[in-house]
């Protein structure tokens, strides 16, 4: 994945006229497209509305694992691999 800078990455975000929070920054990374057909067969009947909002959860959840004192080692990464591989979302 190769992140690429959206000409919008560094301003900040608009007020949203309801008065919920504004999305943060928002940038393109390109996927291979096996894994993105993947993902949305895989999110069928889930309550992800795309395919950006699942991997966004998904890569969150992976970022809050690894903050603090804890760095990510070889055998996180190998429980992650496992677990997305079981899932299907890799092979």
């Amino acid at each position: 994945m190769v992140p690429q800078n959206d000409s919008s990455a560094g301003a900040t975000p608009a007020p949203v006229p309801d008065g919920s929070p504004a999305l943060p920054p928002l940038r393109t990374v390109h996927l291979p497209e096996e894994i993105v057909r993947a993902l949305e067969r895989r999110m069928k009947g889930s309550s992800f509305e795309s395919v950006d909002v699942l991997i966004a959860f998904i890569l969150g959840r992976l970022v809050d694992h690894t903050r603090g004192d804890t760095a990510f080692t070889e055998e996180d990464e190998r429980l992650l691999r496992d677990r997305l591989r079981s899932m299907g979302y890799i092979d």
